[in-house]
């Protein structure tokens, strides 16, 4: 697969995760403040179902893809004689892809689960409480995100 095809593959992934941070974040979770919490929770249940299928996929293409051009670099330089180092830079958007996706497994395989459970029970004080653990780790992976993007497109030299 080309550089290209797998960049491209690389930037939407990350663009569909960070954007829907983004939007959950700052635009839906405000906006849904004006409902009841029963409403509150079922809505947001529905929305993360769809939302943590997409990130799911995302991460798994960002990591792939990533990891995918990391090595045709590597084998590029090593083909042509020279000793491949990692630029600082992808070393770090590696190393905090990696805790964002960790992050992002505790957000989907823990604290979803409680949620689902919660909604289950119609428990909405419950649903509630878990929706804020939500909101507060999706704050981190959004910073971490920006951390990445900024760092890659602008360097460490800021």
């Amino acid at each position: 697969m080309s550089y290209a095809v797998l960049k491209t593959l690389h930037l939407l992934s990350v663009i569909v995760w960070i954007g829907g941070m983004v939007f959950a974040h700052f635009f839906l979770r405000p906006a849904l403040a004006q409902f009841e919490l029963p409403v509150r929770v079922r809505l947001m249940h529905g929305v993360l179902a769809r939302f943590f299928a997409a990130v799911l996929v995302a991460a798994v293409l960002a990591l792939a893809t990533g990891t995918w051009m990391i090595g045709q670099v590597a084998k590029q330089t090593v083909q042509a004689g020279l000793a491949f180092k990692m630029p600082v830079e992808w070393m770090l958007m590696t190393a905090l892809g990696v805790l964002m996706v960790l992050i992002f497994g505790h957000i989907r395989f823990v604290l979803y689960k409680r949620l689902n459970a919660a909604v289950m029970a119609q428990d909405w004080p419950a649903g509630g409480g878990v929706l804020v653990q939500i909101r507060r780790w999706v704050a981190v992976n959004l910073a971490i995100g920006v951390v990445i993007v900024v760092v890659t497109m602008v360097g460490l030299s800021l």
